[in-house]
């Protein structure tokens, strides 16, 4: 066993602790058996989830057992959001949300050998549990001065939108879980961002309460910045979902690709599984090469494997060393092509223009004078040939996957013409 403590704090994970040194020695005298929750409120995980994935992946690496949670019961209550109520899911929604959860958590743990994952639905706990047994068993336990005063409530409490019993009564659910673990499986650590530390201490102080010798302990990670104050795990285009359908994976891959170099060190740290050897050298690359991108690159690629596999990782790569010259187009498959040009400017037109038509429609250039100065000059290229004529006008046979061209202006400005049927 490594000392996972000090690995994540070098990894910058660790913003909140119960208590840090009591920590340290559980889990050098470990096996610990730790678990993290996932709420099913959305048919997918994201970026910040995989933070909380990627430790649990840390910390049994390091010897020990995860549990991994996703939230049947939770999922159909909803943690109280700052600003306003959640909608309610259908439960036969949220039954179905939790299998896309738990299919995306399990490819990223390992569930063999002596420290085994275990995935666990507190469902299974709460749904035959009557109001009143709820009440006397769990709800006897609880505070409200102490639960008013968790920041989640307290700033719904001071809003215009105030808070249900249903979403205040989250925070217990969760303690709950916490307790249920402890007792079937000996779980002694909750893990969590540490926006949700009411929520985890809810649970140690739940265990303390009904079993007064135990030693259990909550660990918080930071939430994740941005250099650019724009919120982490955000693009134009919206959330950066693991599910392929929602985000596809040559989106995902550019969401890294793009990380400022500000950014780059702090995310390599967080969810790169490199050597501090090969982090340390891939941000010395970073100061002194920039324009290289190569740490980001090389996190694209290692986290793209890692959620997505290593066949769409290759596909993603090929698209976009394509896209700029460097492969063939017209060897790419006709998903990974559509992915791809939906990341770049593109419209869509029924009948083909000519090129410098193209180029100003679609915005490479300010105007159609401007479009003819750019082939004048060598600039323009259509599928990365360039176009050699002003009056040049693309044939269908040129059209990749049968619909799209590329334009290109330069080396680096793209966007995509569609063409579709009127």
């Amino acid at each position: 066993m490594t000392d996972i403590v000090d690995e994540l704090k070098w990894r910058g994970l660790i913003a909140l602790s119960t208590d840090e040194d009591a920590l340290r020695k559980a889990f050098a005298d470990g096996p610990v058996t730790f678990y993290c929750g996932f709420d099913p409120t959305a048919p997918s995980l994201h970026l910040g989830n995989l933070v909380q994935i990627l430790t649990m992946r840390r910390i049994q690496q390091a010897g020990h057992r995860p549990l991994g949670l996703v939230g049947g019961a939770t999922g159909l209550i909803g943690d109280p959001k700052p600003t306003a109520e959640r909608t309610l899911n259908a439960p036969d929604t949220v039954a179905q949300w939790v299998e896309r959860l738990r299919g995306q958590i399990q490819p990223l743990l390992d569930f063999e050998g002596p420290n085994a994952a275990v995935m666990v639905n507190n469902l299974d706990w709460t749904q035959g549990l009557s109001a009143i047994e709820f009440l006397r068993d769990i709800g006897k336990h609880f505070r409200v001065n102490k639960m008013i005063a968790k920041e989640a409530v307290s700033r719904r409490l001071n809003s215009d939108a105030g808070i249900s019993y249903t979403e205040f009564s989250y925070q217990i659910l969760q303690g709950m879980d916490f307790l249920e673990l402890y007792r079937r499986y000996g779980c002694t650590l909750q893990t969590g961002g540490s926006d949700q530390w009411g929520n985890l201490t809810s649970g140690t102080d739940l265990i303390h309460r009904v079993e007064p010798d135990a030693v259990v302990h909550a660990l918080g990670t930071p939430l994740i910045t941005k250099a650019d104050g724009t919120k982490f795990g955000k693009t134009e285009s919206g959330t950066i979902w693991l599910d392929p359908e929602m985000t596809t994976p040559y989106a995902f891959y550019q969401f890294w690709v793009n990380a400022d170099d500000r950014d780059v060190a702090k995310f390599l740290r967080i969810f790169s599984f490199r050597s501090r050897e090969e982090i340390e050298e891939l941000e010395r690359q970073t100061e002194e090469r920039p324009q290289a991108r190569a740490a980001q690159r090389a996190l694209a690629e290692e986290l793209t494997t890692l959620v997505h596999g290593a066949e769409q990782t290759a596909a993603v790569t090929a698209a976009s060393k394509a896209l700029f010259g460097q492969g063939e187009l017209a060897e790419l498959d006709g998903r990974t092509l559509a992915a791809a040009l939906s990341e770049v400017p593109h419209i869509q037109v029924t009948e083909l223009a000519s090129v410098v038509d193209l180029f100003a429609e679609v915005g490479l250039v300010a105007s159609k004078s401007a479009a003819r100065r750019t082939v004048k000059e060598g600039g323009a290229y259509v599928n990365n040939v360039k176009v050699a004529s002003e009056d040049a006008v693309p044939s269908a046979d040129e059209l990749l996957d049968g619909r799209w061209l590329v334009l290109r202006r330069g080396k680096r400005n793209l966007a995509a013409v569609e063409v579709v049927a009127r």
